[in-house]
């Protein structure tokens, strides 16, 4: 798969599309170095380097740690989708549009633009007022107040609204998902910085024990790669017969009994329900941070059993990634509508009846799969932080989530890149070829 980039550099079309996305990338990259105005960026990128806003920051770049400009970035953007994409399968208007067609997505992107805005406004005030609270946060000449909080919640409503459009740019006329790839330039943007404090520390410690356990680290980050790649391409293919012959071009029909697949991924929901079960877990910190003078005792024992890596915390988070897996993927994937869908196209699956045994048949595979994605999603969150307590290496931040989202946009952009090679190969095809000439000595 990776002599896709080799070849797409030797097309003209794709070399500018390339070139384009990584120039947009280099802009977004560009702004995160630039603060936010009375921001003072040092302060506070010791205060954030917790559990606190680990996952918001690592999804960020370490945007959030300095409060640059593009400190929030595509999160608005990403919780917007991730809650219109729920209602359109709840409210009968959005169900509507997305069977609309080319409109109605545009509709429903427009609305989510909206979302995003609105609920990076209220974000951007949250983070404003957190910062206002903390005098030695602001940066020498500031004065905490309303003024401030208006220019920092200002700068990041315009700095949400650019970064979409990048995205949107990206997609359109680059290569791959915008919003994607900015996540993912993010969260490599971090690793020389930790891959350069590895080192150090290596140097510093050149004993055995030291070198033993970065050995260890390495082999585990590259097991945990292997496993994401396999694991993000398996899928249970169930087939599908249609029986019924349809109507084919120049009033042909195709032949009955059709033979196909239904594809099911074993992780459908990808990487949502490790945001949604960190963002929950924010609260607890909150609330630390709120009784930490009103209700010391209440503020110590979260500081014990409630912070990252403590075995309740663990838990915790574990069982509501189970249950965000579930209630994702019961939305996305309505077995009801796919067996109703299949029926009216007149397709079955062999050896099981058309309408409820359908739906059923599928809602159990469905099921089993959310199980195992679930299990992998937990190793995915929990490993990284014992493989840290094991090895005591805390100057890379090990992610599952990261590596991910990392390996499932890498893949996602490698096969749009082979997908697009494959059309200019097959146009080459037909301007060298037979059909070419014929067409000409028809005309």
């Amino acid at each position: 798969m990776l002599r896709a980039f080799r070849d797409a550099f030797r097309i003209p079309d794709l070399r500018r599309k390339i070139v384009f996305t990584l120039l947009l990338l280099a802009v977004y990259r560009l702004g995160s170095s630039i603060p936010t105005p009375g921001v003072n960026g040092a302060a506070l990128s010791d205060a954030t380097n917790s559990s606190l806003f680990g996952l918001i920051s690592m999804i960020s770049g370490g945007n959030l740690s300095q409060f640059s400009i593009f400190a929030l970035g595509v999160l608005p953007y990403i919780t917007a989708s991730i809650v219109i994409q729920l209602l359109t399968t709840t409210l009968p208007p959005l169900e509507k549009l997305s069977k609309e067609g080319e409109e109605g997505r545009k509709k429903i992107n427009q609305y989510t633009r909206y979302a995003a805005v609105a609920l990076g406004t209220f974000q951007a005030a949250f983070f404003a007022s957190y910062i206002n609270a903390n005098p030695s946060f602001l940066a020498v000449g500031w004065e905490p107040g309303l003024f401030t909080i208006l220019v920092m919640v200002l700068t990041q409503v315009a700095g949400i609204a650019f970064t979409m459009w990048i995205g949107e740019r990206i997609t359109e006329v680059g290569v791959g998902n915008g919003i994607s790839l900015i996540i993912t330039s993010g969260i490599i943007a971090m690793y020389p910085r930790e891959i350069a404090l590895t080192a150090q520390l290596v140097r510093e410690s050149a004993d055995a024990p030291w070198l033993l356990r970065i050995v260890a680290f390495v082999a585990v980050i590259l097991v945990t790669i292997a496993g994401i790649v396999y694991v993000y391409q398996a899928e249970r293919r169930v087939p599908v017969t249609y029986a019924r012959a349809r109507g084919g071009a120049a009033g042909q029909a195709r032949s009955a009994g059709q033979a196909t697949w239904l594809p099911i991924k074993v992780n459908q929901a990808g990487v949502i329900p490790v945001i949604f079960a960190s963002a929950m877990l924010i609260i607890p910190n909150l609330i630390q941070q709120g009784t930490a003078t009103r209700a010391p005792g209440v503020s110590s024992w979260i500081a014990t059993y409630l912070t990252f890596g403590q075995p309740l915390y663990i838990a915790l988070e574990a069982l509501l990634i189970f249950g965000f897996t579930y209630l994702y993927n019961s939305v996305q994937f309505d077995p009801k509508r796919i067996a109703e869908q299949l029926r009216e196209a007149g397709g079955f699956i062999p050896g099981v009846r058309p309408g409820t045994p359908t739906a059923e048949f599928l809602g159990t595979i469905s099921s089993r799969l959310s199980l195992w994605g679930a299990i992998f999603l937990v190793i995915l969150t929990v490993m990284p932080q014992l493989v840290q307590k094991a090895t005591s290496i805390t100057t890379f931040q090990f992610s599952g989530t990261g590596l991910l989202i990392i390996v499932g946009v890498a893949l996602e952009t490698l096969k749009q890149l082979e997908a697009q090679l494959t059309v200019r190969r097959y146009d080459g095809f037909i301007s060298k070829g037979r059909i070419r000439g014929r067409m000409n000595r028809d005309s």
